[in-house]
């Protein structure tokens, strides 16, 4: 079980906040554009060590990206792109917020571990890694299994509910970190966690698969 298996108990807090979008006629893919653009100064703002204002911006962020779907379907404007576009700005936020925590210099390892810098680099390349493989595994499984039925433009497949760590919990971990001041911290929890979700998603589709 994760967060993201809990999105549908979620989104009537979304319905008020996409129906402003859509009365500003902001469309779906501009929306997905917004996640990115908060990203990106969140991820900025984080290299600067302003984790807090970082913080907010990555919560901003995110808020776009579940909002971008509820645009959609009542208007009734999904589109293939729209979902490939999502897909993308997702990765690229993902990626960019930990490496600009990477970018800042705080110790992670090295604050508490007698271990060269480069550690911090590692331990921060190996969050990244996890986080985006964690997530990549679900379209690869898309692409080769042939998951292609979707409820309410998402693609009903098993993994929705497998492997403890996804997204919104290397999210609400960078938030926390940012707010408290233990991003350091929340830096490991992602390379270990996302890692391990990884290899329990890959372990579900050897027992399901083989």
């Amino acid at each position: 079980m994760n967060i993201t298996a809990l999105r549908p108990r979620f989104k009537q807090y979304l319905e008020p906040i996409a129906g402003v979008f859509i009365r500003c006629g902001i469309t779906p893919n501009q929306c997905s554009f917004l996640a990115l653009i908060a990203g990106i100064f969140a991820a900025v703002l984080f290299m600067e060590r302003l984790f807090l204002a970082g913080s907010l911006f990555l919560l901003l962020s995110a808020i776009f990206d579940l909002v971008d779907g509820s645009i959609a379907r009542r208007t009734n404007s999904p589109t293939k792109f729209g979902a490939v576009f999502d897909w993308i700005v997702d990765k690229y936020v993902d990626a960019l917020v930990i490496l600009g925590v990477g970018l800042s210099g705080i110790p992670i390892l090295s604050g508490i571990l007698p271990v060269p810098v480069t550690a911090d680099f590692a331990i921060t390349g190996l969050a990244i890694t996890g986080s985006l493989m964690n997530t990549f595994i679900k379209p690869v499984v898309y692409a080769e299994v042939g998951y292609r039925e979707k409820v309410e433009g998402k693609i009903d497949d098993p993994l929705e509910g497998v492997g403890f760590f996804g997204r919104p919990e290397t999210f609400l971990v960078l938030i926390l970190g940012g707010v408290t001041g233990f991003i350091w911290v929340s830096v490991i929890i992602i390379a270990i966690c996302t890692n391990l979700s990884a290899i329990q998603r890959i372990l579900y589709l050897h027992t399901t698969l083989s």
